[in-house]
């Protein structure tokens, strides 16, 4: 099994990395494999609604989205870190988000997803929420800790310090790791959920 790990600091060992390295260790010990990918220091261009993604189903800006896309298909879960902003997501890290989940026509359904967020104080709430709701259009279950999953830190050295925060990470991952394995032996005995023809409905008409 294999579980990506999206850095969406600027800071590559900041205190995003972290609380995704203290989540590393537990599932290494569980014996998944993880790819630590750093997103937050890049210049992601967000979706231009060119809509060419409808046909070629990878996105029309060649990019880093493009090398993920093909990661998430072969990967069993996700986990998106950010630093708080203005209570939101780095907006380097939404752009990149944005694109890959709508230009990607991959069955993402029951891949483990999980959202985790830094602050020096607050904001950590709004910005989980807006992470989560990439997963949760996506049918990605959505894996929950003992709490709203973040860390509170400046630099790494104060989220080090941060005993909770990083409790709250090891028990993320560890229901994870729960949480996939039990999905790859539903999938083993049952399937995917049946899905009925998409219905779609304009407010507008």
């Amino acid at each position: 099994m294999k579980v990506l790990l999206i850095n969406g600091s600027p800071h590559k060992s900041g205190a995003v990395y972290t609380a995704l390295h203290e989540m590393e260790k537990v599932f290494a010990k569980e014996g998944i494999e993880t790819e630590m990918i750093q997103v937050g220091h890049l210049s992601v261009r967000s979706c231009v609604a060119c809509k060419s993604c409808y046909a070629t189903g990878k996105c029309a800006i060649d990019d880093i989205v493009n090398e993920v896309t093909k990661k998430l298909e072969e990967a069993d879960g996700m986990v998106v870190g950010s630093p708080v902003y203005f209570a939101a997501a780095n907006p380097a890290l939404s752009a990149f988000l944005t694109r890959l989940f709508y230009s990607s026509h991959a069955d993402k359904r029951m891949k483990v997803g999980a959202a985790i967020v830094c602050a020096r104080r607050g904001g950590t709430t709004a910005a989980f929420d807006e992470l989560n709701k990439f997963f949760t259009i996506s049918g990605m279950p959505v894996a929950s800790g003992q709490y709203w999953n973040g860390i509170h830190g400046n630099n790494a050295e104060e989220a080090a310090q941060d005993g909770e925060g990083l409790q709250m990470m090891r028990t993320l991952a560890s229901n994870m790791v729960f949480l996939m394995k039990s999905i790859a032996l539903g999938k083993e005995k049952y399937g995917l959920p049946e899905t009925e023809p998409r219905v779609r409905t304009n407010f507008i008409r």
